[in-house]
């Protein structure tokens, strides 16, 4: 019914359409092999194929992410490996003599030799008649060589740079998902238990605790929000009892409605403390916390008459804590605003 209805409109249409989708598919399984093909030449099994496409991908191919990208770390990631190689391989060799080696085995020359002796240059995914002419005459060079006396520097055919590239960009591809993987992201920061349990007693303006201890070779925690005890757990490490605790604390204290640290203080437009400022500076420095940070965070009105909200930012062991103060005419009467105001909601929380 489908195909019928197709057929009913335009046949140029139709014949386009179809003509796009064979294209698309013909791409797609093409890239599929060049994939498959680069991973036993690697010998490493991409979990994440879309890595490796990018990185067998050259600009002038317009319907995908090039390898450019990956390139730039891989630059980076090569010279750096080589380095640390030459430094603990030639002990005696001094930086200039081991800046010659490194150049001479990170060059365009040496990585597209790598790639043509890999056969990489078989699964590039570009879209420019040049490239396959360049590519096939600096393989046919290569093959002229002696494999036993590598060339660095050039030899009858100029070495194209898209098979460097490459290269570099396969290293990257490897390295990023390899080596670092799992990347934490800031979604992982904000979902970590210790985090989220500061977090959560900042924002209703709760002190928590953790309290370590060991008992018959074994690690426990102890978890205190305001005092009171609300869970505990225990592990052969430290750490795992540690979060192990807070796991069950959140769980415990997930009734708790969140409130913004902006409104940890009652309304009351004209609270301020004399000095302020000196006396939450030195109630950091007692404390043995970083001294407060202040920002304009709003500024209106015309030039004559002018109005300032400013606010303070203090890095307690416990995390970092933000007030806003009321609106001022002067930045100093602001930023008194917002230390009078930071040092009521640290007193309601029992920090000072």
């Amino acid at each position: 019914m489908l195909t019928s209805l197709c057929f009913k409109s335009s046949s140029v249409t139709v014949g386009s359409n179809i003509a796009r989708t064979a294209c698309t598919c013909d791409a797609a399984t093409e890239m599929a092999q060049h994939v498959a093909g680069a991973q036993k030449k690697i010998g490493y099994k991409f979990r994440n194929k879309k890595l490796l496409e990018e990185a067998l991908t050259h600009s002038s191919f317009s319907d995908a992410v090039s390898y450019q990208r990956l390139e730039f770390i891989g630059d980076s990631i090569l010279s750096c490996m080589i380095s640390n190689y030459l430094y603990h391989a030639y002990p005696t060799l001094d930086p200039g003599q081991l800046s010659v080696l490194r150049a001479a085995n990170i060059n365009t020359e040496k990585l597209a030799r790598v790639a043509v002796r890999r056969r990489l240059h078989l699964y590039v995914h570009h879209n420019s008649p040049p490239l396959d002419k360049s590519i096939n005459d600096f393989v046919d060079a290569v093959a002229q060589e002696d494999p036993h006396r590598p060339l660095s520097y050039g030899g009858a055919v100029k070495a194209p740079k898209i098979l460097s590239d490459i290269v570099e960009s396969i290293v990257a591809a490897k390295v990023v998902r390899a080596m670092l993987e799992p990347i934490v992201t800031p979604e992982d920061l904000e979902h970590q238990p210790v985090t989220k349990l500061y977090e959560l007693c900042q924002k209703n303006g709760k002190k928590p605790e953790i309290r370590p201890w060991r008992h018959g070779g074994k690690s426990f925690a102890n978890v205190y929000v305001d005092g009171e005890f609300v869970a505990s757990a225990s592990s052969d490490q430290k750490y795992t009892a540690k979060l192990e605790a807070v796991k069950i604390a959140l769980h415990e204290l997930s009734h708790l409605e969140s409130v913004s640290t902006s409104k940890m203080v009652e309304d009351n437009d004209n609270f301020v403390i004399e000095r302020a400022k000196h006396k939450l500076y030195e109630s950091c420095r007692v404390k043995k916390w970083l001294k407060p940070v202040y920002s304009i965070e709003k500024d209106s009105g015309p030039p004559h008459d002018k109005k300032f909200i400013c606010s303070v930012q203090i890095t307690t062991k416990d995390g970092v804590f933000q007030m806003s103060g009321d609106e001022k005419p002067r930045v100093k009467k602001a930023e008194n605003s917002a230390a009078s105001l930071m040092i009521r909601a640290l007193q309601q929380m029992n920090y000072l």
